[in-house]
């Protein structure tokens, strides 16, 4: 199978377009266009899906997954016949929480090892193993223990969530000492965070079908947001610790929420990916229960 014809596939995939790839592999958006038709003749199957963005067929997540691993592969061999890190791009699946607190170490750690470069997809955890199964990460920090196919996993540790809003929040929604869950307006990251949902559940008796939910996107927009009184939300430990303790955020009550987060990767004779995995292991053994 030509190597550069997968070349291309990964750059179609990644980039969302042939144009956007074809400017990646400074070639033209024809020649994009002949290497995917080339590839889809040769395995008798379509592959790319032409929608904007450009999305990968079940045949084409399978070959993207094995090209990746053989990009991989190919770099770190490539490094051995060098005598150095060739320029390998890693791809990890994370959620916005555990990037904003105590994944950043692995920053520091990847940056001394010369020429690696790490490509995050930011996803709640829940999410995350649609990439990994599409082949579009090596890794991923997940909710999830049990391993995807061809894949190991390791445990990292418990996120401990609490409840907690502004205290003027919590006093407009608080009547005779007794706190209004179903009015209290409530903050999510994005449409496939469902933690809050979760929080939720328990504290009323259903769901309300009309509330007001403020969408923000950015774990910590999302902090400052609970701390302009913009909503409550459920908040790692690690991250509102110091807001707590300064008094512009409350907890709302003594109920905790914990997450068990894995590490699954590819299971691959990987030196570098091994180096990864130790990294993300160690980082997070220092900062999770």
């Amino acid at each position: 199978m030509n190597l550069k014809h997968l070349a291309t596939l990964l750059a179609v995939l990644d980039e969302g377009s042939f144009e956007a790839a074809a400017d990646t592999l400074a070639v033209t958006p024809s020649a994009v266009s002949q290497r995917i038709k080339a590839l889809e003749a040769q395995v008798g199957r379509v592959l790319v899906r032409r929608t904007v963005p450009a999305s990968a067929t079940e045949a084409g997540e399978v070959l993207a997954q094995a090209a990746r691993r053989m990009a991989l592969l190919q770099a770190e061999t490539d490094a051995q016949m060098r005598g150095r890190i060739a320029r390998v791009p890693l791809s990890i699946a994370i959620n916005a929480d555990s990037l904003a607190t105590w994944f950043r170490p692995v920053f520091a750690t990847v940056a001394g090892w010369g020429g690696a470069s790490l490509r995050l997809w930011v996803e709640d955890e829940s999410q995350s193993l649609q990439l990994l199964r599409r082949g579009d990460c090596l890794g991923a920090v997940t909710r999830e223990h049990k391993p995807v196919s061809g894949c190991d996993v390791e445990p990292l540790g418990v996120m401990r969530y609490r409840a907690v809003a502004a205290p003027r929040l919590r006093d407009e929604y608080t009547e005779g000492g007794v706190l209004d869950w179903a009015a209290m307006p409530v903050l999510r990251y994005g449409r496939n965070d469902k933690l809050q949902d979760e929080g939720l559940r328990g504290r009323v008796t259903e769901l309300p079908s009309q509330r007001r939910v403020s969408q923000i996107p950015s774990s910590e927009g999302f902090l400052e947001a609970a701390r302009a009184g913009l909503g409550w939300a459920l908040v790692p430990d690690i991250q509102a610790r110091s807001l707590l303790e300064s008094g512009e955020l409350v907890l709302l009550d003594d109920r905790v929420s914990d997450v068990e987060l894995y590490w699954q990767h590819w299971r691959l004779e990987s030196p570098l990916l091994q180096r990864l995995s130790d990294a993300v292991v160690a980082t997070a053994s220092e900062a999770l229960r």
